[in-house]
């Protein structure tokens, strides 16, 4: 059963599946999803020098949880910083957003790299953003990793392990961010990580589980009504419905929107309006 009592919309945590000692420490947990409470995230921060991305004063304080870029995919100091003060400022939950080195591809190509260049870059990714909320009185919350990396990790069980790996290094208390049902989720567990499913308001999925490819050009629910509908049955029903129009059980702790796109503000306002109406308190991810 659900664990009951608590505060209204307090996240909890549960064990994650039984797994072998050696394999997993004992500290392993899942953040669950529940229908009275979900997390809403963002990925902001990937902004570049003089180069705008996003609409992030806008759209941070629509959410309750943020990722911002680390310098390898998008974003750079003054953007982390300036982003970490903004999230400081509305009151959300800061994370880190770490991605392969690939600022011409914005992080979206995937690159060859052995699982310890994967493990350090992870680390140093989520140093950087860590110093900065810590200066900000905003202690890093979570991490989930960006683009090709985080496709990668899902369904590359070394790769998966290479990027908990760098997470733990960064620091234990971390939350694990990663497509519900991946084998980075898993990975996470065996490390001793709290983890937490995500799935998507403004994504399509395939009928197997992973986003459709952004090669197509339906990949992308642009029109935030299509968001909105998509995350309410993802918070209540814990269901989406496909590419090809069959039902794909999704049992997620956070749900996304990205910051990257032209008019999400407007797809995060109406996600987050549609949750609330649906009766689901909209909070952060908590341990």
């Amino acid at each position: 059963g659900r664990p009951r009592g608590g505060a209204a919309g307090a996240p909890w945590v549960r064990r994650g599946p039984r797994v072998p000692a050696s394999a997993r420490p004992a500290s392993a947990a899942t953040i669950p999803a529940m229908a009275a409470s979900i997390d809403l995230n963002a990925d902001v921060g990937e902004s570049l020098g003089a180069w705008r991305i996003g609409e992030d004063e806008r759209l941070i304080p629509l959410v309750s949880s943020v990722n911002i870029a680390c310098g390898f995919h998008a974003g750079d100091p003054v953007v982390i910083a300036r982003t970490v003060a903004l999230a400081a400022t509305a009151g959300v939950a800061i994370g880190a957003h770490p991605g392969y080195p690939d600022l011409v591809g914005f992080g979206r190509r995937d690159i060859d790299m052995g699982a310890d260049e994967i493990t350090a870059s992870v680390t140093y990714q989520v140093g950087a953003v860590a110093a900065f909320a810590r200066a900000a009185g905003s202690p890093l919350r979570h991490v989930k990793p960006h683009g090709a990396l985080y496709n990668r990790a899902a369904r590359d069980g070394s790769v998966a392990r290479a990027v908990a790996a760098g997470v733990l290094a960064a620091g234990r208390d971390l939350i694990l961010v990663g497509l519900a049902g991946s084998a980075l989720l898993d990975a996470g567990r065996e490390a001793g990580l709290a983890v937490a499913a995500e799935a998507f308001a403004d994504r399509a999925y395939e009928p197997d589980g992973n986003l459709r490819s952004r090669r197509f050009g339906d990949s992308l629910l642009a029109d935030p009504a299509a968001a909105a509908r998509q995350a309410v049955r993802i918070a209540r029903d814990r269901t989406v419905e496909t590419i090809d129009g069959s039902t794909l059980a999704v049992d997620a702790a956070t749900i996304c929107v990205h910051g990257d796109e032209p008019g999400a503000a407007e797809r995060a306002a109406a996600v987050r309006a549609a949750i609330e109406a649906a009766g689901i308190v909209v909070a952060a991810l908590r341990r």
